[in-house]
């Protein structure tokens, strides 16, 4: 019974700062490479950012390199995505996954999603 349940979405203006938060159970988290997936309305899933297991390791998108960091506690078990400059284009579900890039066609993998709607 894997459980991924985000939190942390809300409205912002542009410019401004959200973090989202991935509280994970059911697996063993430390174990595992973690994603962030968005979706915008109307559009298809686009994987955000990912992390290995220790923490390492992060990659980005383009649209987000530079102003999003990734990052986990695996002594909590909780993932996290700080959003910085956030632009109305960033407007989407994001989504807490397991796996990298290719997590993006597997819903099955992916949390409830938290709404982060930036607009002035």
């Amino acid at each position: 019974q894997v459980q991924l349940v985000e939190s942390g979405g809300g409205l912002v203006q542009p410019g401004g700062s959200l973090r989202l938060s991935c509280a994970a159970s059911g697996f063993t988290f430390s174990s595992r490479y973690m994603s962030w997936v968005r979706q915008a309305p109307g559009k298809g899933p686009e994987w955000v950012s990912g992390i290995n297991a220790s923490g390492g390791i992060t990659s980005y998108a383009d649209s987000v390199k530079g102003r999003f960091t990734i990052s986990r506690d695996n002594t909590k078990n909780t993932l996290y995505l700080q959003m910085n400059s956030l632009k109305p284009e960033d407007t989407a579900l994001y989504y807490c996954a397991t796996g990298g890039r290719a997590v993006v066609a597997e819903r099955a993998y992916w949390g409830q999603g938290t709404q982060v709607t930036v607009s002035s």
